[in-house]
């Protein structure tokens, strides 16, 4: 059976294990603090490839930022990774092959393998951090788009330059469906510049009428672009993992998201890969397009 060694490189953490082909971790799974400079993640990777490298056919690398379409290279660096990040040679770090994907796309990949979207064929994947992140399964395949940088949620869904958005520009999806936007949502509503998302669902949970209106409010913008987003790709389900998507009201938002859009009906879902979807779906695609 062959077996990938698989990482998830996020700004604060990484994760590290051996999935086999049918996705099951393998190993035990190793968590790491990302490293604050170039050479430091390199090492890191590199010192742990090492560890591994004989029992593994491929390694396998979940990150934040866009990936070409060769899987080899990343496009750029995002602002939570080190500065010149996307100049790092991952194959450089292996003498087997190291495949590279968007962290997003990854986990879009193992709900659809063995999640919440197995057995469709078109879904949308929604992260929901501190930012927002995408992946988007169109007639079972992943959709990268001409560079490889596709399912990147900064669509505008308002136009007053209301609220400015990690990417630079204004009034994206992100900056209103995050959690960082319930954060500003309860700033704003509350004229409260230290009020904190755990308060806003501490609130929600004891029935504080504000807090249940400010969750309220940002619920709704999060129903907005999920409308958008199923108009435009007519899937079978969308999927809302990530730390926020248990607090949704699923059963509510796909009420509103059929009775607005235009297309056929879909399903709102929880995703149920887990917390190391993004090992899981990386390793799968290395598994099956990198070998």
């Amino acid at each position: 059976m062959k077996k990938a060694l698989a990482f998830d490189i996020g700004g604060t953490k990484i994760y590290s294990a051996i999935i086999d082909e049918t996705g099951n971790i393998i190993s035990e799974i190793e968590k790491f603090s990302t490293p604050k400079t170039l050479e430091g993640i390199k090492e890191l990777l590199k010192n742990e490839i090492a560890k591994h490298e004989n029992a593994i056919d491929i390694v396998a690398i979940a990150t934040a930022g866009a990936i070409d379409n060769d899987n080899k290279k990343v496009l750029g660096s995002t602002g939570n990774l080190v500065e010149g990040y996307y100049t790092i040679d991952f194959q450089s770090l292996s003498t087997k092959r190291v495949f590279l994907e968007n962290d997003a796309n990854s986990a879009a990949w193992a709900e659809y393998k063995i999640g919440a979207s197995q057995n469709t064929s078109v879904s949308v994947m929604l992260t929901l951090g501190t930012g927002v992140g995408g992946g988007i399964i169109i007639n079972n395949k992943l959709l990268k788009g001409k560079s490889g940088a596709a399912g990147e949620m900064h669509f505008k869904i308002r136009n007053d330059r209301h609220r400015k958005c990690t990417c630079g520009s204004w009034d994206c999806f992100e900056a209103y469906a995050s959690g960082t936007a319930l954060k500003w949502d309860a700033e704003e509503m509350l004229n409260n510049p230290n009020v904190t998302t755990y308060d806003v669902i501490e609130g929600v949970n004891c029935n504080d009428p504000e807090m249940i209106s400010v969750f309220n409010r940002w619920q709704d913008d999060l129903t907005t672009g999920i409308i958008g987003l199923a108009n435009i790709f007519d899937p079978d389900c969308i999927v809302l993992s990530g730390s926020m998507a248990q607090f949704v009201d699923t059963k509510k938002v796909e009420e509103i998201v059929n009775q607005e859009i235009v297309t056929t009906p879909t399903s709102i879902r929880l995703g149920t890969a887990g917390n190391y979807s993004g090992i899981i779906g990386v390793a799968l695609l290395a598994i099956e397009r990198g070998l």
